[in-house]
């Protein structure tokens, strides 16, 4: 069980990082560096033969809103 005094739940931190994303549009601090990310991961994805660009737009937008997170 999660000690709620923490506040070290990922879960929870990314659920409100994208809903205030999602409410805010490009006011909000993350949203760049996020869309940044995901455009880097689809091209990586489309030059690597084995990633495709979805993925790699996944991955890199997954990685830049973990980094904002948990910098």
């Amino acid at each position: 069980m999660t000690d709620p005094n923490k506040g070290n739940d990922l879960i929870s931190d990314a659920r409100d990082e994208i809903v205030g994303m999602g409410k805010q549009g490009m006011a909000h601090p993350s949203t760049k560096p996020v869309l940044t990310g995901a455009a880097i991961g689809a091209v990586a994805g489309a030059v690597l033969p084995v990633v495709s660009w979805p993925i790699g737009l996944l991955a890199g937008a997954g990685f830049m809103l973990y980094k904002r997170l948990r910098p």
